[in-house]
């Protein structure tokens, strides 16, 4: 089955999901009639979408959540009747789409959903609901969230969505029907954005750069200070020669993520607190409390400004993440090239703009050297991820990276 493109035309390079995520949506039209046994078969109440980063996770769970949705007579997915539209844009009364740029989801806002989910949907289709990051809930929201997939209310569909079947509890991921995504070709991404009228080669330049994830393809290719933060990160493994150097690269690479999480912060942070004072009758009425707006105003205040707080935290570790991506890539190159050192298998490198520079450093070192610098890169995500001081890991890496 070919892409029936509607609502999945933005699901590039998965055909195979898209054919088992349309048969699903076809078999949920059958629930709806009544229907039992074979006619149904395709369809659940609890889906767990995996696949790696960019993948597009999250725009095939906006898809069959659409599809659900769709009035079409003919086919799910149009993409043309306004439950398809409003589904995927993210404003249909009976989809509930779940996105954070917190560093967790916790019991809470789960407790929520849960409620929500209980409700009937107004439109008498399905009640939806996407959690785009499942993979953050804490244990506790996990819990709660598998009490809701365990007795589900008959019109709700959970979609969850998470790197990995690893990253969700065995409880959970035995209750769900699985969906394994995987990363695009370069070639389909280019395919797709030549589509928009982009020049091809320089759409899978950019999609080989950014190793198929479909959103960092878009900002090398649109945003001038994604495709600069590429480019400083790339220079760190030419500057780990003498340990000045390699402390000094060290500094700029958290330096850069520090700079992209203060300039999201700039850009989101004044705004939602001064929408909040209004909402909160700050400098409205009369009288001298009326500066102080209503009565907890400042808790609520002291809250956001918690949460502005994790998203800064979580944008600088995202923002130093691609970084360290990009050169464990570099390392792969040069790996590459000390396995094949005269290019007789016309090498495919990710950074292909980088040949000089990986050919260099392949040329006055060792594969085993190289494969320790990649680990190095590895050790330095994960103590990130597990809330190491980011200058920290990041000059360990360096010096490693010199010492190997």
């Amino acid at each position: 089955m070919t892409n029936p493109g509607g609502a999945w035309s933005a699901l590039i390079g998965q055909p195979g999901a898209v054919e088992r995520l349309h048969t699903a949506a076809e078999a949920s039209r059958a629930v709806l009639t009544g229907a039992t046994g074979a006619a149904v078969a395709a369809m659940t109440h609890a889906w767990l979408f995996t696949g790696p980063p960019g993948s597009g996770r999250s725009t095939a769970a906006r898809a069959f959540a659409a599809a659900l949705q769709c009035t079409d007579a003919h086919t799910p997915g149009c993409g043309q009747c306004q439950d398809c539209h409003t589904a995927l844009a993210g404003t249909h009364p009976d989809v509930t789409l779940v996105t954070t740029d917190q560093l967790t989801i916790g019991v809470e806002q789960t407790r929520g959903l849960v409620l929500g989910a209980a409700m009937s949907p107004s439109r008498r289709r399905w009640q939806v609901i996407v959690v785009e990051d499942a993979d953050r809930m804490t244990e506790g929201a996990a819990n709660v969230l598998l009490k809701a997939i365990e007795e589900p209310a008959p019109r709700t569909v959970w979609i969850l969505c998470a790197p990995s079947t690893q990253d969700m509890l065995p409880t959970i991921l035995s209750r769900c029907r699985h969906l394994a995504l995987r990363t695009p070709s370069p070639d389909a991404i280019a395919d797709s954005l030549s589509g928009e009228g982009i020049d091809r080669e320089r759409a899978r330049a950019a999609a080989q750069a950014a190793q198929g994830h479909i959103g960092r393809t878009r900002a090398l290719l649109f945003d001038a200070a994604a495709a600069a933060g590429r480019t400083e990160a790339l220079k760190l493994p030419t500057e780990v020669a003498d340990i000045g150097r390699a402390l000094k690269a060290a500094q700029s690479l958290v330096d850069a993520a520090a700079a992209e999480a203060k300039a999201v912060a700039e850009a989101l942070d004044g705004k939602e607190t001064d929408e909040l004072k209004v909402a909160l009758g700050y400098g409205q009425g009369k009288g001298s409390g009326s500066a102080r707006g209503v009565a907890g105003s400042a808790g609520i205040l002291k809250e956001l400004e918690t949460r502005q707080k994790r998203r800064a935290t979580r944008t600088q570790r995202d923002a130093l993440d691609r970084a360290l991506i990009d050169i464990a890539a570099f390392y792969r190159d040069v790996l590459a090239r000390q396995f094949d050192p005269h290019d007789a298998a016309a090498l495919t490198l990710i950074h292909e703009d980088q040949a000089r520079q990986t050919r260099a450093i392949a040329a006055n070192s060792t594969p085993a050297t190289t494969l320790r610098r990649i680990e190095a890169v590895l050790e330095a995500r994960k103590a990130i991820a597990a809330n190491v001081a980011p200058l920290l890991a990041v000059e360990s890496m360096a010096l490693t990276l010199r010492a190997s």
